[in-house]
């Protein structure tokens, strides 16, 4: 029995959406920009790889957060991937904390964009924006990698039903462990203003 297309044409509720979404585990980001609109930083889910030929991705950001226009003025961002002990800087570039608190609860350093990359995160990858699209409330930022920079060693940080959890590394090399892998494990619930999912990504 197939649905009829008047009832598969009902709109979707935003509430149940939101909630829908809150189901996709997603890895953990602070996006981060600097230069003449200013330093600034949030964080996000809401990254995705486009293509390794060139290597891009792409941000989802919300027009009334408070990066928006530093980041489009500046057109250049960082994505740092977060791992197990960022849960403190997540909480801090996901509220409403001012940006000098956000950016001295890490160290941080520069590559080529000058945008600040976060010195112990899992991966950062240095980008130039090169196109953007309205969605909704949205912009999708579409970001050329200039340069990647892999430093921290922790599990990675994954956000799925509105608490934080932790992924265990891949073992490089050789045979798997005898012991059985471990799975996601919730390591805290979300803080007030904590990540934010695809649909509200600042």
């Amino acid at each position: 029995m197939t649905v009829s297309e008047t009832e598969s044409a009902v709109p979707v509720d935003a509430s149940a959406y939101r909630e829908a979404m809150s189901r996709l585990a997603s890895a953990v980001h602070l996006i981060t920009t600097d230069g003449p609109g200013g330093r600034a930083g949030f964080t996000a889910s809401a990254v995705c790889s486009v293509s390794d030929a060139p290597p891009t991705l792409l941000v989802c950001v919300n027009r009334a957060a408070s990066a928006y226009a530093p980041l489009i003025r500046n057109g250049a961002l960082c994505v740092n991937t977060l791992g197990e002990g960022h849960e403190t800087v997540a909480g801090l570039f996901g509220g409403r904390t001012p940006m000098d608190e956000r950016f001295a609860a890490g160290t941080w350093r520069r590559l080529g964009s000058g945008a600040p990359a976060l010195t112990d995160a899992l991966v950062s990858f240095d980008c130039r924006i090169v196109e953007r699209h309205a969605v909704g409330s949205h912009d999708v930022l579409y970001c050329a990698v200039e340069a990647v920079a892999a430093a921290g060693q922790a599990d990675a940080l994954l956000y799925s039903e509105r608490r934080y959890r932790t992924l265990p590394r891949a073992p490089r090399g050789g045979s798997a462990p005898a012991e059985p892998a471990r799975g996601a494990r919730a390591i805290g619930a979300r803080p007030p203003e904590g990540p934010v999912l695809a649909l509200r990504s600042a």
